[in-house]
């Protein structure tokens, strides 16, 4: 006769891989009911994030928590923290963005409300052009470089990352190159 596992026990497994937060989609996913859910939160054992997510009060809370609990909004899969922001987060530009930068997929739209402080992009990304950061689903510096190109972040800060990024061992040389040619035209 097997033991189960109990429910908070498979959340808490799921919510150390990120940064203490679980969403109602993964706790569907691994066979917890909305009754078993609910009873977590009404004990105290879980609190609501944000609409869908979750976190363990207990879970010890971290710098970068709010980058987390950003992509987990989204509740889809493919979602992750690109443009100033990721510029910002690997470090190699002295951006500073007032708002959080997520990119879906083309086929997504949102309504759900408590989302002002994240600006939603939409591109079908591929899986090279996706890494973590502090555990957290990131493009990779080459692809935040590009979409900030598109985007229209100002010219030093673009100048900034590439030379940064090159510098750090994020981009080749011939990227670098690229990069700045691009970046030549658009101004």
């Amino acid at each position: 006769m097997g033991t189960r596992l109990l429910a908070r026990d498979v959340l808490w497994d799921i919510a150390a891989t990120q940064h203490g937060f679980v969403t109602a989609q993964q706790a569907t996913s691994a066979g917890i009911d909305k009754h078993a859910l609910q009873m977590l939160i009404q004990r105290g054992t879980l609190e609501r994030a944000a609409y869908g997510v979750y976190r363990f009060p207990r879970y010890p809370v971290g710098e970068h928590d709010n980058l987390a609990l950003a992509v987990l909004w989204t509740r889809v899969p493919e979602a992750a923290l690109s443009h100033e922001t990721a510029l910002d987060v690997y470090s190699i530009s002295d951006i500073n963005p007032n708002r959080i930068h997520l990119t879906v997929g083309t086929h997504r739209r949102f309504r759900r409300s408590g989302g002002q402080v994240y600006v939603v992009h939409y591109q079908d990304l591929r899986p090279v052009q996706l890494g973590w950061w502090q555990e957290i689903p990131t493009v990779t510096p080459l692809t935040a470089i590009q979409q900030c190109l598109s985007y229209g972040t100002p010219a030093y800060l673009l100048r900034q990352a590439i030379e940064r990024g090159q510098a750090q061992g994020y981009l080749k040389t011939s990227e670098r190159d690229a990069l700045s040619q691009e970046l030549e035209n658009r101004t």
